[in-house]
């Protein structure tokens, strides 16, 4: 009778233990695949790094493939020519993972190893201990990690797969540091530039504002000079023509005077009107060469604003009258020649008062409002502000023999400015003539002396 026996684990299995064949084995795998973690967990500590900068991440990187192998030396460098704006250009950490910047304090090997790298010489991966692994970036090589490694055996294709990652972890952050001082460097070029364009447009805008200061005097003392010309020739026809005529009636009315003399008695009232208009004669002679002394006296080349335009009307009044000009708000240059324009309505309106007004005071009130010029011309004489309104709408309507039209001038020339005229009960007890010019001003519809030979900037020549 056969003795019965328990099945072992063959028996029941069908498979023979590996004990004894394969454990030692299965162990190292294991470890292996123990170091290819922390390897993993190494390089993920490298990749948080990124923010401090890629000489951080790189030595990061040194460090967890020294680790990796057990590595007395690791070197992570670029080749020549590759990535030329990433810094630093190489990584070397010791076997306790000390990172050492300066070449000179390499051992002799690590400085060939490194200088071969540099050079980009194609290397076995592996060969004496050393463990080599390119960086690539794009499928091109642009540097080498390499390592003097310490196992007992080798490295496996998986030690190379996790040292081929930490490598093209490398490259990319390199890649990224080239990026970023490129970026850098043309922000600060583009800074530069901005600043040097703001610099300039500061300094055309200066040199601009200069070249309207220059244009304006320019075209103030062309149109003095024109002015002036015109002045001189008013002067000679003043002196050469109604001078002498008037001359000639006073020589006239006192050959009458005498006349009427030889009549006696019933030539009194004859001979009172011929002494009349023998002062009268004296006193327009009087006038006319005060008006051809004032027209030969040159305009200074300063006179270019209306306030001082209207200075120089009211100094040709001054022995006659006591004018005064007040200014209100900030003086505005006017296109053209409207200021003088308006300087002869000025003009105008203090003849009209010291001819028919018996005034001994005038005030000149110009203002400069937001939206108009305002001029105020106002006297203590007997005037009638109900009577020259009437007499106004006459003169725009009737034909007048030229005696007259004091008003009507005064009304035109402002009316081609855009502006209006109105008369008032002035403050001093006489009238207050107001013209009203709006703004921006409306250029002469009529060319003057200024317009018509200076030409405005808007006019084209045929």
């Amino acid at each position: 009778m056969t003795e019965s026996r328990s099945p072992d684990l063959a028996t029941l299995t069908g498979v023979r233990s590996g004990k004894r064949s394969f454990y030692r084995e299965y162990v190292r795998s294991d470890e292996r695949m123990q170091h290819a973690v922390r390897a993993m967990d190494s390089i993920s500590r490298a990749l948080v790094r990124t923010v401090e900068g890629p000489r951080a991440l790189l030595e990061e990187v040194a460090r967890a493939a020294a680790h990796h192998l057990d590595a007395e030396w690791t070197i992570l460098a670029l080749a020549d020519g590759r990535l030329q704006g990433a810094r630093p250009r190489f990584v070397t950490v010791t076997a306790h993972g000390v990172a050492e910047a300066d070449e000179q304090q390499l051992p002799a090997y690590v400085r060939r190893e490194l200088g071969a790298v540099r050079a980009g010489y194609a290397r076995p991966a592996l060969d004496s201990g050393w463990v080599r692994v390119p960086m690539t970036l794009e499928g091109e090589s642009v540097g080498t990690l390499t390592a003097l490694h310490r196992l007992p055996v080798d490295p496996e294709p998986g030690d190379l797969s996790v040292l081929r990652i930490l490598a093209n972890q490398a490259a990319v952050s390199l890649h990224t540091s080239q990026q970023y001082q490129a970026g850098m460097a043309l922000h600060r070029r583009a800074q530069q530039l901005y600043d040097e364009a703001t610099a300039q447009a500061q300094d055309l805008a200066v040199r601009t504002a200069e070249l309207r200061q220059v244009e304006q005097r320019l075209q103030v003392a062309h149109q003095r000079e024109l002015i002036d010309t015109e002045r001189h020739r008013i002067a000679r026809e003043l002196h050469d023509s109604v001078t002498q005529f008037v001359l000639s009636a006073g020589m006239a009315v006192e050959v009458a005077r005498g006349e009427a003399e030889q009549l006696g008695p019933e030539g009194a009232s004859i001979n009172a009107r011929l002494l009349t208009a023998k002062g009268l004669s004296q006193q327009a002679v009087e006038q006319l060469r005060r008006a051809i002394y004032a027209l030969h006296q040159t305009h200074g080349d300063t006179v270019s604003t209306l306030p001082e335009l209207l200075h120089e009307v009211a100094r040709h009044h001054n022995p006659q009258l006591d004018v005064q000009l007040r200014v209100e708000g900030d003086v505005l240059p006017l296109p053209n020649d409207a200021h003088h324009e308006i300087a002869r309505a000025v003009g105008e309106a203090l003849f009209n008062v010291a001819a028919h007004a018996r005034a001994t005071r005038v005030i000149v009130r110009l203002s400069y409002r937001g939206d108009e010029i305002r001029v105020a011309v106002a006297d203590d004489g007997e005037g009638d502000p109900t009577y020259l309104s009437r007499l106004l709408r006459l003169e725009r309507t009737a034909a007048t023999d030229g005696r007259h039209r004091g008003l009507v001038n005064i009304d035109a020339r402002i009316s081609e400015l855009g502006g209006s005229i109105a008369f008032r009960r002035a403050r001093l007890g006489g009238v207050r003539v107001v013209m009203r010019i709006p703004l921006p001003l409306a250029g002469p519809h009529r060319p003057g002396i200024i317009n018509g030979l200076v030409g405005s900037p808007d006019r084209r020549e045929p």
